[in-house]
């Protein structure tokens, strides 16, 4: 496959460019076929210029990897694109390139191979942090370029604590290509049992789904727990007291009044 390569100018003093004059080399079959094109270098200077040729992509034969070009004159320089069997359908990129003298021109090529297109979306690798940060992978699949959009639900102990409807991410997938990035989630639950659900969909490709569960316990919730613990056993222990004390007076049982340590009850003196 094709990596994306901008076209660079020509280097002033001698050019290398499709032939023809067209401005990128444009091949097309199916995987698996063998395509041919021709790279034209112009010397237009007094001396013979020795050019280096290469290529950036799927595997690329030249008739002569170096070619030297006689002064004032073009060379027409046969070349092959081999496209492998795995090829991708859809639309490729590359250059051919051209070094003489420190300098070095580029030719685009665009490659279209043919063959039915499938647009398939994974994700993967979905993890929820202490912080409430989704991290999660996206994964082309298919053979074309998709634009996801992504969306988050997270659902806790007594309901919905997050419900970020879909929306379309800066980026694009490549086929193959394989991208990993986060969402911040700025406000989570300070104490809850939480299911985070992610949806991912992108234009004519089934919507990839994926889950990740997290218990959040602050230490703020911890000490407010504790104290409304405290304060519930506080409740019952004296209500308990309490009827203790009516069935006591009910049978008659006089209830002693407390006494203070070291204190003895008597007459006034």
């Amino acid at each position: 496959m094709f990596g994306l390569v901008a076209a660079a100018p020509a280097p002033p003093g001698w050019t290398a460019g499709a032939a023809e004059g067209r401005p990128y080399v444009y091949l097309e079959g199916a995987a698996g076929s063998v395509l041919e094109d021709t790279l034209s270098v112009t010397n237009p200077g007094p001396k013979p210029l020795t050019v280096r040729l290469s290529g950036q992509g799927t595997p690329l034969a030249f008739a002569a990897r170096t070619v030297t070009v006689p002064a004032r004159t073009r060379a027409d320089v046969p070349f092959a694109v081999t496209v492998t069997a795995d090829t991708a359908p859809g639309e490729h990129r590359g250059t051919v390139s051209a070094e003489a003298g420190g300098r070095v021109a580029r030719v685009p090529v665009h490659l279209r191979v043919s063959g039915p297109s499938l647009a398939a979306l994974t994700v993967e690798k979905v993890r929820l942090d202490g912080s409430g940060t989704v991290h999660y992978t996206l994964v082309n699949r298919g053979n074309t370029v998709l634009a996801p959009s992504l969306s988050l639900r997270a659902d806790g102990v007594y309901g919905t604590v997050l419900d970020r409807p879909a929306r379309a991410l800066p980026l694009t997938l490549r086929p193959g290509e394989r991208i990993t990035r986060s969402e911040p989630w700025p406000d989570p639950p300070a104490l809850d049992s939480v299911t985070l659900h992610l949806r991912a969909t992108a234009p004519g490709a089934p919507a990839a789904t994926a889950r990740a569960e997290r218990v959040f316990v602050s230490g703020g919730a911890i000490a407010a727990g504790a104290g409304a613990l405290f304060a519930v056993a506080g409740a019952a222990v004296l209500a308990a007291r309490r009827r203790r004390d009516r069935a006591t007076e009910g049978l008659g049982i006089p209830v002693e009044e407390p006494r203070l340590a070291g204190v003895t009850a008597g007459a006034d003196r």
